[in-house]
């Protein structure tokens, strides 16, 4: 067992070779922090907590930096989140309530959430699965051109151009409308999708051939599931952090293009009573990143299930700051999306 004091002095180790990256000795930590006692008794404190394997020394130095077992106590019993500043949130507030639909506002969230953290910064797409069919838009761009448009009550919206077998009329376009609100408006995507079938069946034989393919089309949007997606920012703050990978960072860069790893890993990861969930270097040896750390949380908007956002980066982070840049950033988005959905 560590005691308070000990645990303290982990504390201000990983605090102190997190701000410095050079390792921590007894003399500095007496002579920086009030802990009321010599160099020597925090000396045998720091040995106790290299017995624990929760630092260790780096070569002959005679300094200790923290291990993954170290930065994982650290993190258990963090509870100093360093709030972000109102400059901070306000940004957050004015930067994410000025998108424009479902996609922009996770782009902005990605890139906002790299440069708060300089980390690099993931958000998964939601899941559309719990989503309903809000509205169903049919535009002609030329008699023989359209556009279908999906809008959905988690306010994502679909659009997508189809040219079809015969020309079309202002009337057509309307009676075309209406029917396929009818049929599908209020429905889940895949009660929706189920529902498309055979609708050509309710036009004259003339149309049908174009209302089987806007109907295709439309079954195409509506099953369309954006969860297996990850928007990605913030690559190259890896590079700036490369002294902090004892080898390339090159299978790191390669891991962080292959989502599926990524997706993967966020489905496995459970959140603690704050809402967070870290994973600390060993622990995410089996999907290739044992020298990294992901900070995840969920969000959600109105019809749609959790999906997760966070950051990855080097085992040596500002896990206060990044956690508390993650937890506000998720909540500001399920606000957002929340908003956005009800507005639509």
């Amino acid at each position: 067992m560590v005691s308070e004091r000990s645990l303290e002095v982990l504390r201000v180790i990983v605090q102190d070779y997190v701000a410095s990256r050079e390792p921590v000795g007894s003399k500095s930590i007496a002579e920086r922090h009030s802990f009321g006692v010599s160099a020597a008794t925090i000396r045998n404190d720091m040995a106790l907590l290299e017995e624990e394997e929760l630092i260790t020394a780096p070569h002959t130095s005679s300094g200790r930096v923290p291990t993954d077992k170290g930065y994982r106590l650290f993190v258990d019993h963090l509870s100093d989140l360093r709030p972000l500043s109102l400059a901070q949130r306000h940004a957050i507030e004015t930067f994410l309530g000025s998108s424009v639909d479902v996609d922009d506002v996770l782009a902005r969230t990605v890139r906002l959430l790299s440069q708060l953290t300089h980390q690099v910064a993931l958000v998964q797409y939601p899941s559309l699965s719990q989503a309903r069919v809000r509205h169903v838009e049919v535009v002609s761009l030329t008699p023989r051109r359209l556009m279908t448009v999906v809008i959905t009550d988690s306010g994502h919206v679909d659009q997508r151009v189809v040219d079809v077998p015969a020309e079309t009329d202002e009337q057509l376009i309307g009676e075309l409308r209406s029917r396929l609100n009818e049929t599908i408006g209020g429905l889940g995507l895949t009660e929706a999708a189920s529902a498309l079938t055979g609708v050509s069946d309710r036009f004259p034989h003339e149309h049908a051939p174009t209302v089987e393919v806007v109907a295709s089309i439309l079954q195409e949007q509506v099953t369309a599931n954006r969860q297996e997606k990850l928007l990605i920012a913030g690559a190259a703050n890896l590079v700036r952090t490369e002294d902090d990978f004892h080898g390339s960072i090159l299978p790191v860069l390669e891991a962080v293009e292959e989502q599926v790893v990524l997706l993967r890993l966020f489905s496995e990861m459970e959140a603690d009573q704050r809402g967070i969930t870290v994973s600390i270097g060993r622990e995410n040896e089996s999907f290739g990143l044992g020298e990294t750390s992901i900070l995840a949380s969920g969000y959600s908007g109105i019809g749609t299930s959790v999906s997760r956002l966070g950051v990855l980066g080097p085992i040596r982070m500002d896990y206060s700051s990044n956690i508390s840049a993650v937890r506000a950033v998720a909540r500001y988005l399920s606000r957002t999306l929340g908003d956005s959905g009800s507005a639509s």
